[in-house]
């Protein structure tokens, strides 16, 4: 469908709670194509969260294919009102955004999790991810509760200016 521009800090949609998406209608089929189209546009971004696209709704896009740090890989999906089964096991490591472009930080998350959803096909979806793959969906769940990697830093220590590569 579209690639939509994809909000900053301090935009409001970013700090408060997404609403349930609910029953699927045309309108959450293209959010969804939306968010992966414009995560796929986005150079190393794995995952996008739907208030990230300025929609405050309950739905997020990952896909961690071929990433040095993936472990589990269930390829691109989209999960709508998805909700946290079990997890386990945190640990620190760094992360960044793109509604943060100027800033990494290290943040504690769960290094597996269970995380249930409705896909785009309507079915009733659950995931077993691990390593980087939990960590983009936690990333991910953050948004949809209007909360960036900048609320769950381990301490003011732990935030850094983002590197530039070149």
């Amino acid at each position: 469908m579209a690639v939509r521009p994809v909000l900053v800090l301090p935009h409001p949609v970013l700090s408060a709670p997404a609403a349930p998406v609910g029953e699927l209608d045309q309108a959450a089929l293209d959010l969804a194509v939306d968010l992966l189209d414009t995560m796929r546009a986005s150079p190393a971004c794995v995952g996008l969260a739907a208030p990230q696209i300025g929609v405050a709704r309950r739905a997020f896009a990952v896909d961690v294919t071929g990433h040095r740090k993936a472990r589990s890989c269930h390829g691109a999906f989209v999960l709508f009102d998805p909700e946290v089964v079990a997890s386990a096991e945190p640990e620190v490591a760094r992360e960044g955004c793109m509604s943060v472009p100027d800033l990494t930080g290290d943040v504690a998350r769960a290094t597996r999790m269970t995380v249930a959803g409705t896909a785009v096909d309507g079915s009733r979806t659950v995931l077993e991810v691990d390593a980087f793959e939990a960590r983009a969906v936690q990333h991910e769940l953050d948004h949809l509760g209007g909360l960036v990697f900048l609320d769950r830093v381990a301490g003011p220590h732990h935030v850094f200016p983002r590197k530039v590569y070149r």
